[in-house]
C-alpha cells in the first residue's frame, strides 16, 4: 500500500495523539516492532519529525500494513470499538484518495483496494426538523472524553451530565435546564482552547469595535453554538435548539424567572437534555474535521 503524503499526516496523527498519546520512548519501541533498531536518548528528534521520517520510510512496503493494523488493533479498544469505528472513519476519508479503504469485520483489520474515489457525502441539513423529531433521536455513549478535551476537563463535565440525568429522573426540571445550558457552554469553551485557530477564524466568531476577535473567555453562549455549527461539528437542527436551550438558561435569574411568567416543565427539561446529548455526539463524531 502507497498513502499519499495527507494520508501519511493524518496516519501519523493517529499513531502520536489520537488512538493514544505515545512519548519518544514508546514511538521507538512502537515502530521497532515493525523491524527497526532505533534507540531512545539524546539527540532525538521531535515526535512528530520521528513519526514522519518512519512512516515515510515504510510507504509502499508491508511494514506499513502492519504498522496501520497495529495502531487500529481492535484489542486496544476493548470496550470502545465505536472510538475505534471512528477512529477508521476518519482515516478513510484521507486514503479513499489513495483508492484504499480501511475495514473492520470483528477483531480483524483489511485492507480493500477501491476502483474510485469513494466521498460520502454529508447528510442534507433541513429547516424542517420539528422539536418532536429532534426529541426522537437516540443515542449511546454520550461521553466528553470522546471528544478529547484534557482529561481533568472532561471528567468533571461528564460527573455533570450524570448529575444531570438524576435531576431529570428525580423531576428536577430547573435543574437540568441550567445545568444542561452551563455544561453545553463548558464543552464549546474546551474545544475553542483546544482548537483556537479554527474558532477564531470563524465568521460567526464575536469580535469587539475594532474587528479583532474577542478572548473566548468574553464569548457567549450563542457565538460558541454558531461557530460549532460554521465548524461542522454540529448539525442544524442541534444548532437551532441549542439556541433555544440558551433562551432557558437565561432563567438563572429568578426575576426574570418572574416576570416572563416562566414555569419548567418536564417536555422543557427533556429539550435541554436532549440538546445535550446531540451536541456532545455530533461533536465526537466530526471533531476528526478540526484535527488535520
Amino acid at each position: 500500500m502507497i498513502l499519499s503524503p495527507k494520508s501519511l499526516e493524518k496516519l501519523r496523527l493517529l499513531i502520536n495523539e489520537e488512538t493514544e498519546y505515545r512519548s519518544g520512548p514508546q514511538l521507538v519501541q512502537f515502530f521497532n516492532n515493525l523491524g527497526f533498531k532505533d534507540a531512545y536518548g539524546q539527540g532525538f528528534p521531535s515526535r512528530w519529525v520521528y513519526t514522519d521520517e518512519k512512516l515515510k520510510n515504510i510507504n509502499g512496503s508491508p511494514e506499513l500494513d502492519r504498522c496501520i493494523r497495529e495502531v487500529l488493533a481492535p484489542v486496544n479498544f476493548i470496550g470502545e470499538v465505536d472510538k475505534l469505528d471512528a477512529h477508521i472513519a476518519g482515516f478513510n476519508k484521507f486514503v479513499t484518495f489513495d483508492k484504499w479503504k480501511v475495514v473492520r469485520e470483528g477483531a480483524e483489520i483489511s485492507f480493500k483496494k477501491l476502483e474510485k474515489i469513494e466521498i460520502e457525502e454529508p447528510p442534507r441539513e433541513t429547516e424542517a426538523t420539528s422539536e418532536d423529531e429532534f426529541l426522537t433521536r437516540e443515542f449511546t455513549n454520550v461521553s466528553v472524553s470522546r471528544i478529547g478535551l484534557e482529561s481533568t476537563v472532561s471528567e468533571i463535565l461528564d460527573q455533570r451530565i450524570r448529575e444531570i440525568e438524576k435531576c431529570f429522573s428525580s423531576g428536577a426540571h430547573l435543574s437540568v435546564i441550567l445545568m444542561a445550558g452551563s455544561t453545553l457552554e463548558g464543552v464549546l469553551l474546551g474545544l475553542a482552547f483546544a482548537h483556537p485557530k479554527h474558532f477564531n477564524s470563524a465568521n460567526a466568531s464575536p469580535k469587539d469595535v475594532s474587528g479583532k476577535v474577542r478572548q473566548f473567555q468574553h464569548w457567549k453562549l450563542s457565538s460558541f453554538i454558531d461557530v460549532a455549527h460554521e465548524l461542522r461539528l454540529v448539525q442544524h437542527d442541534t444548532q437551532k435548539f441549542s439556541h433555544t436551550l440558551r433562551d432557558f438558561r437565561n432563567y438563572i435569574h429568578p426575576f426574570q424567572q418572574m416576570a416572563s411568567g416562566f414555569t419548567p416543565r418536564q417536555h422543557t427539561a427533556k429539550l435541554c437534555l436532549q440538546v445535550l446529548r446531540a451536541a456532545i455526539h455530533e461533536i465526537s463524531e466530526n471533531i476528526s474535521q478540526i484535527r488535520r
